[in-house]
């Protein structure tokens, strides 16, 4: 049975069979915008968790000789908090941006690849259920989320802890392999006519570098946890030196993957506050064109640093001067980001807003972390700082206060397209405010207790060390970061309720996203835009007058039409292959810490679900009509 949906100006527009509506019209959900959705959903439950992770770990260390968790949990809750809010919370809050706000705006209809897109999440939610499991399952990892070796083997990590961090993180990788594929196509591909790739909003082409990134890292991480999984399964010895294995090839191969995934965690971010900032400065983003550079270049350059994580294992003066330059090189792309957007918001009319208010402290923290970041280029410096807590004050102040940052922003500045509700302003700016100030009180003085020699994965520690006084500061910052959470929380709680309706460009936005209803339809635009300049919304709303200064041509709020007849857009239909499929991919991991009865059930499950995927329909039934605006 075939449905149809009549387009806001008259005339059937989209076709698709009925779809299932409740619990099972998400579950079976292909449309991207769900998809997005979820993503941000399963994240934000999964922050929480890694919040409360943390939580347990500054009680532990709010004062000397403290005895309030074991020594193996705290290991286990700073492994997994690591893991994470790495793997779990930030990479699938740019995932959650990406699904939402990629193909609205760039002008299509959906990703290239839909049902690609729902397995994607599905994997993603099931390897991070595998891998929270281990709490209940003996205990989870306790060996830091980088997993050095021989800390990982079976002599010194007993029990499936470990085995667990392994499976789980091959799960998730095939998730963020999907979903790169997916993008990189949907990016280059499916672009509205006009919309050449130097008219690319700058989060698409931020969007586009990290997902070349993914493509190329994860398979790296991918070999690196198959010859861990092998050495503590089967009985090889990669990492084993007794038996001509070498402990540094887990180093090269972890940090020559993990150093391009902090770039994959911090270009959505920078992506986001290009966006949020020319449109809270009413300016143009200035220098656009090196802003696309810089992006290049940073992913580019990411490559050649790895090395800087490993300047205390022997590597030589010489490997050491060449990542000791690189280092320092990939800090100039980055200043290069921060100078253009000081120049967008110079001379321009700023509003404070939320959003704004998150971008601005993105940039104040990122620069932050960015310095301590450039003295660990240093490879004297970075030699006595290494494994202290200054180097957890940095990675913080370029996760938290840059990456969870711009998300943040772009929650605020995307929730009105995404629900048709504006968050409150108040409860957002007092949100803000406790974020900022927490974190700072969190992590400033990490910097003074890791310059005094407090080593980091440290249980507890003796009176007299002088650190006592930062460690309760610290604490202190953990409860009003948290506090600004349960604000955020009552906030989105409240708009629910009684939030005012945004309309479709309450910003007065400048790309695409703004120019259709909020929330979107189901088909996104009635008919694809032609776009005729860089920011395509804002030039069908605004030319330049006889002053030089934009002159409105439309009302606010008002939709542009864009099509001058009706006709059919058919839509792909839902389906529950791409469930099954992850659930089969996540049983064979499973059967290889239980038994070999499922990986083989998950096998057979995975193959059957391919083949069904194969042969369904790929979309609604065609039917009489004009159907000129298909995008499939």
């Amino acid at each position: 049975m075939v449905t149809t949906t009549k387009g806001m100006w008259g005339g059937v527009i989209a076709k698709r069979p009925i779809a299932p509506t409740g619990v099972l019209g998400w579950l079976f959900t292909i449309d991207h915008k769900r998809i997005g959705i979820l993503y941000g959903v399963t994240a934000f439950i999964l922050f929480l968790l890694g919040g409360i992770e943390a939580l347990l770990i500054r009680l532990q260390l709010t004062s000397a000789n403290a005895d309030i968790i074991s020594p193996e949990l705290y290991n286990q809750l700073f492994t997994m908090h690591g893991t994470t809010m790495i793997f779990m919370v930030i990479m699938p809050m740019s995932a959650a941006f990406f699904n939402f706000i990629v193909p609205l705006m760039i002008g299509a209809r959906d990703v290239a690849f839909p049902r690609l897109n729902a397995f994607s999440y599905w994997t993603f939610l099931f390897g991070a259920i595998l891998m929270n499991v281990s709490f209940l399952a003996g205990g989870a990892p306790a060996v830091g989320w980088f997993a050095y070796s021989p800390l990982t083997s079976i002599q010194f990590s007993l029990g499936s802890g470990v085995d667990f961090w392994i499976l789980g993180l091959l799960v998730l990788g095939v998730a963020s392999l999907a979903a790169g594929f997916n993008f990189i196509v949907t990016i280059v591909n499916m672009r509205a006519p006009g919309m050449s790739m130097m008219r690319l909003p700058i989060f698409i082409w931020m969007t586009l570098v990290v997902n070349f990134l993914i493509i190329l890292a994860f398979p790296i991480i991918t070999v690196a946890l198959i010859l861990l999984l092998f050495d503590r399964q089967f009985g090889t010895t990669f990492f084993e030196v007794t038996s001509g294995g070498d402990p540094l090839l887990w180093q090269h191969l972890f940090w020559a993957f993990g150093h391009p995934e902090v770039y994959i965690l911090i270009l959505p971010a920078m992506g986001i506050v290009s966006e949020v900032i020319p449109v809270f400065s009413k300016k143009p983003l200035f220098g656009y064109s090196t802003m696309v550079l810089a992006g290049i270049l940073i992913g580019f350059m990411g490559w050649g640093v790895w090395s800087h994580h490993m300047f205390t294992v022997g590597l030589g003066p010489t490997a050491n001067a060449a990542f000791s330059l690189t280092t320092m090189f990939i800090a100039v792309p980055t200043g290069i980001k921060i100078f253009n957007w000081l120049g967008t918001m110079w001379g321009g009319s700023i509003s404070f807003t939320t959003p704004m208010l998150f971008a601005i402290g993105f940039i104040a923290m990122f620069t932050i972390g960015g310095m301590s970041g450039v003295m660990h280029a240093v490879a004297p410096s970075d030699f006595q700082q290494s494994d202290t807590y200054f180097v957890v004050a940095h990675i913080h102040y370029v996760l938290f206060g840059g990456a969870l940052f711009g998300v943040f922003s772009g929650i605020y500045y995307w929730w009105p397209k995404i629900t048709g509700k504006i968050l409150n302003e108040m409860l957002g700016k007092i949100s803000f405010w406790l974020f900022f100030i927490g974190m700072n009180l969190t992590f400033f003085p990490m910097h003074f207790v890791g310059l005094d020699g407090m080593p980091r994965r440290i249980y507890t520690y003796s009176e007299g060390m002088g650190w006592d006084l930062w460690n309760a500061v610290s604490t202190v910052g953990v409860f009003v970061i948290g506090l600004g959470i349960l604000v955020f929380m009552q906030n989105v709680w409240y708009t629910r309720r009684k939030g005012k309706q945004a309309g479709s460009d309450p910003w007065d936005g400048r790309t695409l996203e703004w120019s259709i209803p909020s929330p979107p339809p189901e088909y996104n635009f009635v008919e694809i835009p032609n776009v005729d300049g860089r920011d395509a919304f804002w030039s069908q709303k605004y030319f330049e007058g006889p002053d030089g200064k934009p002159t409105k041509i439309v009302e606010e709020n008002a939709p542009i039409k864009t099509h001058s007849d009706d006709h059919d857009i058919h839509l792909p239909t839902p389906s529950y292959y791409p469930v099954l499929v992850a659930l089969g991919v996540t049983l064979i991991a499973a059967g290889l810490l239980s038994h070999l009865f499922f990986s083989v059930t998950g096998g057979v499950l995975t193959f059957v679900s391919v083949l069904g995927w194969a042969l369904e329909p790929p979309t609604a039934p065609a039917d009489d009509g004009d159907h000129r605006a298909g995008a499939y």
